[in-house]
Order: structure tokens, then sequence, then C-alpha cells
């Protein structure tokens, strides 16, 4: 059986920033969302109070919190301190999965310091990511990640929750159905109107009857309702897509002007590819309307593409295939479908304008 630890960053992008700016601390902060169509990064606990929230409108972010700070990301600073933090966990184990900058698995079923207690490593890893950062962790400790994920979140912040072989059952059973890590909103609205609110409900579901309602997806849903997540600490992740995305400051009507924003975009994605050597057989354009309304089109080649010119060309054509009269509030470039020369993964850009 194994130790998994999850940790997660106590609202990470907003703590950096409240370290280093004093003027910061003990109030509501947001990272990103403060020009005019801008989108909240991240929030500070004290913006969490008023219902402010990351991927929230900063229109909407203001009105609920008309105090809230708004300041610009810094991505190089919270990538300096997420390497610190994972050189702490690289004290204690090889296998480390990251999942963003600010939360990763780490897998102490076997592990460099002889520990046996999953709970001792984590509380230590807690503290010395205080003394070398000043930032505050979360931590969840079960045996496998599906639980370890759940328990991180149900002390924060500055918390840690374990949740034992023996307590598993009983913990799954009351666990609110929106609570299930891989069960968003939508797919939490179709269970609860099956009359599935919790993990006691979800179970009494046949497998099949999952399947056929929710596809693949529903035998996952079997497995986790009963504890049962058999899925490995990976240390390396494919990568499985390179892409940057603008949301515009004014809804933009011209196609020239949609085109100078993807050029730009496009640039920036292909400068990554080829810093790695990682280059895609497929162009993927994404749209979104000033209705919210949003599509996704894709041009696919036989070969990985490396001349740029050929996938800006590639991505103009879809551009001109779509009607934009409805006024385009966002665009967006991917490059994926990859052979790679190497197994490094590449976090997605996003763009918080």
């Amino acid at each position: 059986m194994r130790k998994i630890i999850h940790i997660d960053m106590d609202a990470f992008y907003a703590s950096v920033e409240q370290r280093d700016n004093p003027e910061l601390r003990g109030k509501p902060v947001a990272v990103g969302g403060g020009s005019k169509r801008g989108v909240i990064a991240a929030a500070s606990y004290e913006a969490r109070k008023f219902g402010v929230k990351s991927a929230m409108p900063g229109r909407t972010a203001e009105r609920l919190c008309p105090q809230l700070i708004f300041v610009k990301p810094r991505f190089d600073a919270y990538k300096e301190v997420s390497n610190q933090i994972r050189a702490i966990f690289f004290e204690y184990t090889n296998l480390v999965e990251p999942l963003s900058l600010d939360e990763a698995y780490l897998d102490v079923t076997e592990n460099k310091v002889n520990n046996p207690i999953a709970t001792e490593i984590a509380k230590e890893i807690r503290k010395k990511i205080f003394e070398t950062t000043e930032l505050t962790a979360s931590a969840g400790v079960s045996y496998n990640k599906f639980l370890a994920k759940i328990a991180s979140d149900i002390n924060k912040p500055n918390g840690i929750f374990v949740i034992k072989p023996k307590d598993a059952e009983a913990f799954i059973d009351k666990l609110p159905i929106e609570k299930f890590f891989g069960i968003g909103r939508v797919t939490a609205d179709k269970l609860r109107k099956l009359g599935i609110f919790n993990g006691s409900d979800l179970k009494q579901l046949p497998k099949q009857e999952l399947i056929r309602r929710f596809g693949k997806t529903g035998s996952y849903f079997y497995d986790i309702v009963r504890g049962t997540d058999n899925r490995p600490v990976v240390s390396h992740r494919v990568q499985k897509s390179i892409g940057a995305e603008r949301t515009f400051a004014e809804d933009l009507y011209s196609y020239d002007e949609i085109a100078d924003a993807l050029e730009n975009l496009l640039h920036r994605v292909f400068a990554t590819a080829e810093k790695r050597q990682t280059f895609g057989k497929t162009i993927v354009l994404k749209i979104k309307f000033k209705d919210f309304r949003q599509i996704t089109r894709s041009r696919s080649f036989p070969m990985p593409m490396s001349d740029f010119f050929e996938l800006k060309a590639s991505i103009f054509e879809l551009l001109q295939a779509i009607d934009i009269s409805h006024g385009v509030r966002l665009a967006g470039s991917t490059i994926t479908n990859f052979e790679t020369n190497g197994s490094e993964p590449v976090q997605l850009c996003i763009n918080f304008d």
C-alpha cells in the first residue's frame, strides 16, 4: 500500500505578493484581473471571504469586494519560489509529480529519510517550506492520490489532514459529491438530478450504469467511491500542449487585428517549442466571442511542424473561416499532438491580460 502526500501551497501567487510587499499583508489581494477585461489568477484568503476566486472576471471581483487590491502577476517570482519548494520535496523522495507551480504529489512509501510515517514527513516538509519561503502549505496524506488530494483541502490554510485506510470508506460515504476530485460543477449537477448527493449515494449506481451515463469517466467514479485509485505518482509527465491566449481590452471585429494578436501569441508558443525541441502535428485556434461562446478549430500535419510561417499561415486560414461579426473577446493558439525528444513537461502558458 502506497503512502502518498499531496502538498498544496496556500493562495500561492497572492501569498508571494503579500510576503514581498508588507503593505499588502492582511488585505484582500487579487493577482491579475486589474485590466478592463482581466481575469483573476489568484486571490488571498482575505479576498476569498468576499467570494473572490480564481478565474473570476476582475469586474465581478471588484463588485464583491470594492476594497480589493489588484496586483500584476510576476510569474518569474512564482517560478523561483516553486523551484525552492520542489527542491525540498526531492530531499525526501524522487517520486514527485508536480501538478502546477504550487502543488504536487509525493510518494514516500520508500523515502530518503527512512521515515515510515508519512504524516511526520508531511509535517517536516511544511515546516521546511515555511522556514525557506515564509509561506504556508497544506498537506493531505493517504494511501492513494485521490484521497490525498481531497485531504489537503480539508484543513486549509496551513493545515494537514490524514485519511487512513481504515477510515476511508466512512469518509467517502459522507463526502458531498461536489467535493470529489474529478467531479466538476456540471457533472455534480447531473448527479444531484439523479438523487446522488454524497459518496454513499454514488456507490449505489452499478458500474455499467455509470459508464453508460458518463463514458470512461464512469469507471473512474466507480473506483474512487470505493477508495480505489491505482494511479502511480509519475515524476515525469508527458506534455500534451504548448499554448497561449489573450483576452482583449475591447471586443475585436477586424480579422487583421485578431491576426496580429494571434501572430504574437504564436511567436511565444513557437519559441517555447523551439527551446524544448518539441514540435507538434496539430495547430489549434481558440476563439471566445463577446457572448462568451467559445469554439476551437484545428489543422493537423502528417509530420511535426517546425516551420513557423507554415503554422502562421494555417492558423490564419482557420481564422478566416470563422464568422467574427459578433465580436471576439479572446483568441488563443496551441500546438499539440507532440513527438518529443525528452520527457520534461511544459506548462500551458496563459496570459492574464
